[in-house]
């Protein structure tokens, strides 16, 4: 894959249960969810697709794994290697060593040096990946923004923009909890870091995009998902809600109010 260093361009969701969460993410996000021939060698990997293409892996958490159900990012970067030894020369640490998949591409597993789980991958095909999609507003089905919630902003800020390039550019004041700050892959803004609230959790959340987020609320409500905050209304007039699967996943939804 051709896109630009610290672009993410593949989203996992880590889950106890994964045909629970395949029927969860088909009702709320309309996703279409098949198992691909290619994959990690042994392991039930589900590839979701929006309509215009494939968005993220569903897989089951493994046995001991240092974390509950979780959304993960793959961020992509010019080279894996190169990218994890200057991760771990950053503070990182290393959780699985650069390695090739089959047909898909090299990647590792990294923590940064708050603890935050995230991937650094790049891909064996050709073609950009758009799992990632946010230049027109919110597009549904999509991941369309990225946000960390983190113990160390400035420390934060420092080590992705070491690592992957990151622009922070712009921020919005939220008070005693200080600022939300933008990040930007060139010109692309795509997502931002904050303070981590009081009793809130660490660590990266992917919000997706719906057509409608009164819509999108009932269909979560229906399929047995866990609203913690919204809707709420966001600069640029769309709302975002976050929220839980059953498994107990967190993730958002961004959208328009249509009624």
């Amino acid at each position: 894959m051709a896109n630009p260093h610290g672009t993410p361009i593949w989203y996992e969701l880590l889950t106890d249960d994964q045909n629970a969460a395949e029927t969860f993410y088909a009702a709320v996000l309309g996703w279409t969810i098949a198992k691909p021939d290619m994959g990690p060698p042994g392991i039930d990997y589900r590839v979701a697709s929006a309509a215009d293409g494939p968005v993220g892996g569903i897989m089951k958490k493994p046995e001991g794994a240092p974390m509950p159900p979780a959304w993960l990012i793959y961020f992509g970067v010019n080279d894996v290697d190169a990218a994890t030894a200057r991760a771990k020369d950053l503070g990182a640490a290393d959780h699985m060593p650069p390695m090739d998949i089959p047909e898909v591409g090299r990647m590792a597993f990294l923590a940064d040096p708050q603890g935050c789980f995230f991937y650094v991958m790049r891909g064996f095909s050709p073609q950009d990946s758009r799992a990632f999609q946010a230049e027109t507003g919110p597009v549904p089905g999509h991941c369309v923004w990225n946000e960390l919630a983190t113990p160390d902003q400035d420390g934060a800020l420092a080590f992705y923009g070491d690592l992957l390039g990151f622009r922070q550019e712009g921020a919005f004041p939220m008070g005693d909890l200080g600022d939300y700050k933008f990040w930007h892959v060139g010109e692309t803004r795509i997502g931002a870091v904050m303070p981590r609230m009081p009793g809130g959790r660490t660590g990266w959340q992917v919000f997706f995009g719906v057509d409608d987020i009164d819509a999108a609320k009932q269909r979560l409500d229906a399929a047995g998902g866990n609203t913690l905050f919204g809707p709420s209304e966001i600069p640029g007039g769309a709302f975002t809600i976050v929220c839980a699967d059953p498994q107990g996943a967190q993730f958002g939804l961004v959208g328009p109010r249509k009624a």
